[in-house]
C-alpha cells in the first residue's frame, strides 16, 4: 500500500499524469535509442532526472533569449506543475516511446516554436525555432541529466558512456532543428564556457529560482520530497551558474542535499514500477528488475 502510495505521488509529477501515450505497445517498438542504449538508461531514473530538471530549467534561463522565450510565451508562472509535466512528458516520451509517439512529439514542439518568437529584454529578436538557441536549450539539459546521474545514480559511469550520451541524446536537439550540436563531454564543457559572455541573470531570471523554490507540491505527502529535489537541482549547478545566480550553499548544507537526496531517491526507486521507462522495457519483453 505504501509502496503504491509513493508511487501514484511520483507518477502525478511525470509526463504519464498527461496520458496520451501508450508506452507498452506496440510490442517490440524500440523507439528511438532502444533499451541497450545509454539514453535509456540515464533518463530511466526519475529522481536523478527530476533534480537534473531543475538545474536544467535555471541554467537555460540565464540565457535571455531562452529566458524571454519562456517569460512570454509559457504558463509556467501560473502552472509550475503543468510546465514540469509537459517538460517530463517530452524527455521520456521522445525517449521511451514507441517510434511513431515519438517522433510525433517531435513534430509537435517543432510546431509550437515556430509560434513562439519575439524581443527579449535587451531589444535583441528571438524565436524557438533558431538553430542556436535549440543547441543551448539542449546542451543545458543533458549536461544537467548527466552530472545529476552521476551524483544520485551512477557517479561510476564511464567517460566513453558519457560520450555515448551526449552522442546519442544529440538525435533529438538535431530532429527539432540544431545545428552543431555538441557530442562528447570535452566539447560540452568547451561549449558551456564559450557562452559564459552571453549569459546574464536580471530580476526575471531570479523571479525563475524564487517560483522554482515556491513551486507548488501535488499532496501534503509529496511537498518536503519536491523541495528536497528543488534544492538538489540548485545544488547541481556549475560553480560560476550559482555565482552568477547569486546562489550560496556552505558545504555542510551541500552535503545534507546530497545525503538526503540519495536516501529519497532510494525509497523512489523502490517505489515505482509503472514508469515511463518500467513500460517501455515491458514493451521490449526485458525484466526490469534492478
Amino acid at each position: 500500500m505504501l509502496r503504491k502510495r509513493i508511487e501514484r505521488q511520483v507518477l502525478s509529477l511525470s509526463g504519464l499524469a498527461l496520458g496520451g501515450i501508450d508506452f507498452e505497445n506496440p510490442p517490440g517498438d524500440p523507439g528511438l535509442f532502444g533499451p541497450q542504449s545509454i539514453t535509456w538508461r540515464i533518463h530511466g531514473d526519475f529522481s536523478s532526472m527530476l533534480c537534473g530538471g531543475v538545474s536544467a530549467l535555471l541554467l537555460q534561463m540565464l540565457h535571455p533569449l531562452a529566458l524571454a522565450g519562456v517569460w512570454d510565451h509559457s504558463s509556467f508562472r501560473e502552472d509550475m506543475l503543468g510546465r514540469l509535466r509537459r517538460t517530463s512528458q517530452f524527455i521520456s516520451g521522445t525517449t521511451f516511446a514507441p517510434v511513431n509517439d515519438a517522433n510525433a512529439l517531435i513534430e509537435k514542439v517543432k510546431s509550437i516554436h515556430l509560434r513562439v518568437t519575439g524581443t527579449d529584454a535587451y531589444g535583441t529578436p528571438y524565436a524557438a525555432s533558431d538553430p542556436d538557441l535549440l543547441v543551448w536549450v539542449h546542451v543545458a539539459e543533458a549536461y544537467s541529466f548527466l552530472q545529476s546521474h552521476l551524483r544520485y545514480r551512477n557517479p561510476a559511469l564511464s567517460l566513453s558512456d558519457q560520450n555515448r550520451y551526449y552522442q546519442e541524446f544529440s538525435r533529438v536537439a538535431k530532429s527539432l532543428g540544431a545545428a552543431n550540436v555538441p557530442e562528447s563531454v570535452d566539447a560540452v564543457e568547451a561549449y558551456l564556457q564559450a557562452m559564459r559572455p552571453q549569459l546574464r541573470c536580471d530580476e526575471r531570471t531570479l523571479e525563475v529560482v524564487r517560483l522554482l523554490q515556491n513551486a507548488p507540491a501535488p499532496s501534503r505527502l509529496a511537498r518536503p520530497v519536491g523541495s528536497l529535489m528543488i534544492q538538489a537541482g540548485i545544488e547541481l549547478l556549475p560553480e560560476w551558474a550559482a555565482i552568477q545566480l547569486g546562489i550560496s550553499l556552505s558545504p555542510p548544507k551541500r552535503r545534507r542535499i546530497r545525503f538526503a537526496t540519495r536516501c529519497i531517491a532510494g525509497v523512489l526507486r523502490w517505489a515505482v514500477r509503472n514508469g515511463s521507462w518500467h513500460r517501455a522495457m515491458r514493451r521490449m519483453g526485458v525484466c526490469t528488475d534492478r
